[in-house]
């Protein structure tokens, strides 16, 4: 029995060693069917990161679709059941690094795209496609430098559904509407390093930022609101001392990191804690580094439309959440466009024998296709 067209893209596409930030050939196979479809390729290649973006027609709203074809190191080979980059369907299940997060999803894109245009090849509006090969990696040559070139330009989107794998137990289950913004604060707190048999000599940092770091810790920084949970502060590194037990440290670093809602901004966070750190005498240095904003699209004709689509495959309606990490959806949500993620389930993502349901695949294909029905018809 021959694959479907959905999973016969998804597995050409994972059989590719895209480890990020190498694209290793995907886009060229996605660009290739875009061509067929009248679609305007523009290959944006940013130091080591290979962009794809690529658009049918001229007129609002624009549509996108956006992803990315990097995919994480496959991991100890061993514990694979199947060799990662050879793709297989084991009980109904396709296997491979690269079925989850998110080659399959570009499959579905792909393949959903072309069954809309055959339908409706006079559709309202534009179809676009936001590619990147740097999504895993540190997304500094990735999706934001596309957003930017199209800024400058002033090429808008209007709607942009992101592919990441949004779904927890079904396909659909979830959709994502919004993410929590991330900012991580790299804290070193200075003393003076001595032994430890003559404290009155040192002066230990360990000791004085302790009760600094339990009142940023017990600190409620905000409430959440109906879409967010409460911001949350979790401290993610620790270091000092020299590995002698008896030698008072001279500095202590703290690493900790915000996943924060839209009731707070990073600059309110920032005055925060520096008021609770300086409140407690400390001799510190503090910097910041901000890895996205908080975005919501919480009504539109964007989470209308997919709310319908998913209701319409599932026959019944999806939870709208913004839990989890960030993703590239917030570099476009910046620039005003609603903003959703819909993708398979992410059980496996990043784990040795990565796997998604053959059968979500189709289900996502029809899920996207009823999008853009109700979106640009």
């Amino acid at each position: 029995m021959s694959d479907s067209p959905v999973i016969a893209l998804a597995k050409d596409l994972m059989s590719r060693n895209s480890v990020t930030p190498e694209d290793a050939g995907c886009q060229d196979v996605m660009i290739a069917r875009l061509e067929k479809l009248g679609f305007v390729i523009e290959t944006m290649v940013f130091d080591d990161t290979t962009n794809l973006w690529a658009r049918r027609g001229t007129q609002a709203p624009l549509f996108v679709f956006a992803g990315h074809t990097d995919v994480v190191p496959a991991g100890p080979l061993e514990q694979w059941h199947t060799p990662p980059f050879e793709p297989t369907i084991i009980d109904g299940y396709l296997h491979g690094r690269g079925a989850a997060d998110m080659k399959g999803s570009l499959a579905c894109i792909i393949v959903s795209i072309e069954r809309f245009l055959a339908e409706h090849p006079d559709h309202a509006g534009s179809i676009a496609l936001l590619i990147t090969s740097d999504e895993e990696g540190p997304f500094i040559n990735g999706t934001t430098r596309v957003i930017d070139t199209l800024e400058a330009r002033n090429e808008k989107i209007d709607m942009c559904i992101v592919g990441e794998p949004s779904s927890t137990h079904a396909v659909g289950d979830v959709v994502k509407n919004g993410r929590r913004g991330s900012i991580t604060g790299d804290l070193t707190v200075k003393g003076i390093q001595g032994h430890v048999a003559y404290p009155h000599l040192a002066d230990n940092p360990v000791h004085k930022a302790l009760p600094a770091l339990a009142e940023l810790a017990a600190t409620t920084w905000d409430n959440g609101n109906t879409y967010f949970p409460a911001t949350s502060f979790q401290i993610a590194n620790l270091a000092s001392g020299t590995g002698a037990s008896n030698v008072i440290p001279g500095e202590f670093d703290v690493q900790f990191n915000f996943r924060f809602s839209t009731e707070l901004t990073d600059g309110e966070i920032k005055r925060r804690v520096h008021s609770i750190l300086d409140a407690h005498g400390l001799n510190y240095d503090l910097k910041w580094t901000l890895s996205g904003h908080p975005f919501l699209t919480d009504e539109g004709t964007l989470v209308e439309a997919v709310v319908a689509a998913v209701e319409e495959v599932n026959h019944t309606k999806p939870a709208l959440l913004t839990t989890g990490g960030t993703s590239d959806g917030r570099f476009i949500a910046r620039t005003g466009a609603q903003v959703v993620e819909l993708g398979p389930v992410n059980a496996t993502i990043h784990k040795v024998n990565e796997c998604v349901k053959a059968a979500d695949l189709e289900k996502l294909t029809d899920m996207y296709q009823k999008v853009l029905e109700k979106s640009l018809v």
